[in-house]
C-alpha cells in the first residue's frame, strides 16, 4: 500500500486568509488526508506559513515590529484559525526555519554546481527617496496586460501574469509611494530554466494525465510560451541568505533568495522540522529522497499557484540532479468569488476565516465550501446560497434525522437501542442502497472529485430520511412496537455509519454523532460494503444519549445580519 504525502499551498504570512484560500488548498487537502487515514493508509500532511518576501517586511514595518517577531505572531494567529477549522496537519511549519535555510542553500549550491545558476548584472528599480533597490513587490503600478492599477512587480493579482517591476506602467514605491524611481545596475543569481525546458516538458508529459485539466493546461501554457531564466535573489533584509561560501560578494551585499525559490522547498523543510522533533521515530528523507515508487505525492493549490508547482519547482528539483520526490498529482482549484467579485486579502473583500468562525462553527463552513468547491470553474459565495445549503443539507437532511430518531426512540423505548423484529425486505433494500452510495462516495474521494463526493455523502444522508419516511415508526408504534423498534434500530445504525463516513467533511459533528452511542471498543475507521448492507454496528441494548442540535437552522434574520456585516454584494 502506497504512502501518501500531501501538501497544500503555503498560506502567506501576511494576514488571516479568506474563505477562497481555505477552499483552494488547505481544506480539501485536510478532507483527503482524513479520508485516506480512515481507509488505513499511511499519510503525512505537511503545510507551513510562507514567511519571506516583501509583504512580510512591509507589514512588520507598518506595525513597528521586527520582521521575525511579526512572523512569529502571524504564524501563531494563523495556526489558531486552522485549528479552529479542525485542519489535522501532521505538521504546520515555517519557511523561516533553520531546516528550510539549510535545504534551500543546498539546492542552490547543487544547481550552481550543475550549471543551472549563474550570476548576472541586471538593471533594477532604485528609489532615491527610500535609499535602496526595490525588490519586485516593493514596486506597484498598472499591469501592462490587463490594466489593473494595483499590480505588483512580481505578479498581477488580477490576471495572474508574472511580471518584472520594469514591466509596470506608472510604477511607484510600495514603501514611500514615491514615483521618483531610477533604474540602476546590480547583480543577482538567475535560475537557468531555459536549459531545463526539455526536461520539464518530458516530466509534465509523463505526469499530467493524473492532473485535472486546469493544472495541465496552465503548465502547458507556460511551456508553450517558453521557460525564461529568472532572477532568484532579491535585495531584502528578510529571507534565506545567499550562502557566503558559494557567492561571497552577493552574500556581503545581503542578497536573499526569492520567496518563490525557497517557498516550495519548505515542503521538504517542514517535513524535516517534523522529523527533527522525534528523530528516533521519524525519517524525513523516507518521504522525500529516492522514494518515487513508495510515496504518492499530492499537492493542493489554487490556480494562481499552479505555474510555480508544475514548472518552476520541478525545474529546480530536476536541476539539482538528486532523487528528490516530485509531485504525482496536482489538484488545482479555480477561485471562490464573493458575489461574483474576487476575494482579496489585500483589499479585505469577502469573508475571512477568523470571521467565519465567529459567525458559525467550522463544520458549517467545511461542508459548504467542499460541496461548492471551485473545481471545474469559479464558484460564487453568496449568503443566500450559504444559508440555503446549511438549512437543506445540514439542518434538515442530517441534523433533523439524527435528532428525531434519537429523541423519538428515547421517548418510546428508553435510553438503550431497542431490539424489535429481525431485519426485513425494507432493511435489505436500504442496505444495498447504502452500500452502492458508499462505493460512489469512495470512488469520488479517490478521484479527488470533491463536489461529487459531497453529493454522494448528501445522498447517503437522504437515503436515511427516505427509509424513515417509508417506514414511519411514529405510525408503526401504534400497531406493531417490534416493527417500530426495528426501524429505529436501523436508523441508529445509519447515524453511526454517517458519523464514520462523514468525518472527513464534518469532524466535530461526526464525533458528536459517534459519541451518542456508548459502544465498547468502537474502533471502526471505515465501513465495509458488508457492514453497510447489514447495518448492525450498533446492537440492541447499547446505551445512547441525544446530543445537542448538530446544526441550527439559519433564519431570515440571520441572513440579513450576515449581509449587513459583510455586505451582500461584491464591491
Amino acid at each position: 500500500m502506497a504512502r501518501h504525502l500531501i501538501t497544500s499551498a503555503l498560506p502567506y504570512i501576511n494576514g488571516i486568509k479568506h474563505l477562497g484560500n481555505m477552499v483552494g488548498s488547505m481544506l480539501p487537502a485536510d478532507v483527503y488526508s482524513r479520508y485516506l487515514r480512515q481507509r488505513g493508509h499511511d499519510v503525512l500532511y505537511i503545510c507551513a506559513t510562507d514567511e519571506h518576501g516583501t509583504p512580510a517586511e512591509l507589514a512588520a514595518k507598518e506595525l513597528g515590529l521586527p520582521v521575525d517577531e511579526f512572523c512569529t505572531q502571524a504564524h501563531d494567529a494563523q495556526k489558531a484559525v486552522y485549528d479552529g477549522f479542525s485542519l489535522a496537519f501532521d505538521y504546520f511549519g515555517r519557511s523561516s526555519s533553520a531546516q528550510n535555510v539549510e535545504i534551500t542553500q543546498h539546492f542552490a549550491r547543487k544547481l550552481k554546481e550543475n550549471g543551472f545558476i549563474e550570476e548576472r548584472a541586471i538593471r533594477q528599480v532604485y528609489s532615491p527617496t527610500d535609499g535602496r533597490f526595490l525588490p519586485d513587490r516593493y514596486v506597484e503600478g498598472t499591469c501592462p496586460h490587463c490594466g489593473y492599477d494595483k499590480a505588483r512587480g512580481d505578479q498581477c493579482e488580477n490576471c495572474t501574469r508574472v511580471l518584472d517591476p520594469t514591466d509596470l506602467i506608472d510604477p511607484r514605491s510600495a514603501i514611500s509611494g514615491s514615483t521618483d524611481l531610477e533604474v540602476r545596475e546590480t547583480k543577482h543569481l538567475f535560475l537557468l530554466q531555459s536549459k531545463l525546458q526539455r526536461e520539464v516538458e518530458e516530466w509534465v508529459a509523463a505526469h499530467e494525465h493524473q492532473w485535472p485539466q486546469l493544472a495541465s493546461s496552465i503548465a502547458r501554457k507556460w511551456l508553450t510560451e517558453g521557460l525564461h531564466d529568472r532572477a532568484i535573489t532579491r535585495d531584502l533584509d528578510w529571507g534565506v541568505p545567499v550562502p557566503a561560501d558559494t557567492w561571497p560578494e552577493l552574500a556581503a551585499e545581503g542578497k536573499v533568495f526569492y520567496v518563490w525559490f525557497d517557498a516550495p522547498i519548505e515542503y521538504i523543510g517542514a517535513t524535516k522540522e517534523w522529523s527533527d522533533q522525534d528523530p528516533e521515530n521519524r525519517d524525513w528523507k523516507s518521504w522525500w529522497f529516492d522514494v518515487d515508487t513508495d510515496v504518492r505525492y499530492t499537492q493542493f493549490m489554487a490556480k494562481d499557484n499552479v505555474p510555480f508547482h508544475t514548472v518552476m519547482f520541478p525545474a529546480t528539483e530536476l536541476g539539482v540532479r538528486e532523487p528528490w520526490k516530485k509531485v504525482d498529482v496536482v489538484k488545482a482549484f479555480n477561485w471562490l468569488t464573493y458575489y461574483g467579485g474576487k476575494f482579496s486579502t489585500s483589499q479585505k473583500r469577502g469573508v475571512f476565516t477568523d470571521q467565519a468562525l465567529e459567525v458559525l462553527p467550522a463544520d458549517y463552513w467545511r461542508y459548504f465550501l467542499i460541496a461548492n468547491a471551485p473545481e471545474s470553474d469559479d464558484s460564487s459565495f453568496t449568503w443566500e446560497h450559504f444559508t440555503a445549503t446549511v438549512n437543506k443539507d445540514l439542518a434538515d437532511t442530517l441534523g433533523n434525522f439524527v435528532n428525531r430518531v434519537l429523541s423519538f426512540s428515547r421517548k418510546r423505548f428508553g435510553d438503550e437501542v431497542p431490539a424489535g423484529a429481525a431485519a426485513g425486505e425494507a432493511e435489505a433494500k436500504l442496505g444495498e442502497e447504502i452500500a452502492r452510495l458508499l462505493a460512489e462516495y469512495e470512488e469520488h474521494m479517490d478521484a479527488l472529485q470533491f463536489r461529487k463526493a459531497a453529493a454522494a455523502l448528501r445522498a447517503l444522508w437522504s437515503a436515511g430520511n427516505s427509509y424513515l419516511e417509508e417506514k414511519a415508526p411514529w405510525l408503526e408504534i401504534k400497531t406493531d412496537q417490534d416493527a417500530a423498534a426495528l426501524t429505529l434500530r436501523t436508523a441508529m445504525n445509519l447515524i453511526h455509519l454517517y458519523a464514520v463516513v462523514s468525518e472527513p467533511f464534518i469532524p466535530t459533528s461526526s464525533a458528536a454523532m459517534r459519541g451518542a452511542f456508548a459502544l465498547e471498543n468502537d474502533t471502526a475507521t471505515w465501513v465495509t460494503p458488508e457492514q453497510a448492507r447489514s447495518l448492525t454496528a450498533v446492537p440492541a441494548g447499547t446505551p445512547f444519549t441525544v446530543p445537542p442540535v448538530l446544526f441550527a437552522k439559519l433564519t431570515e434574520d440571520d441572513l440579513q445580519a450576515y449581509k449587513e456585516r459583510f455586505g451582500g454584494q461584491a464591491e
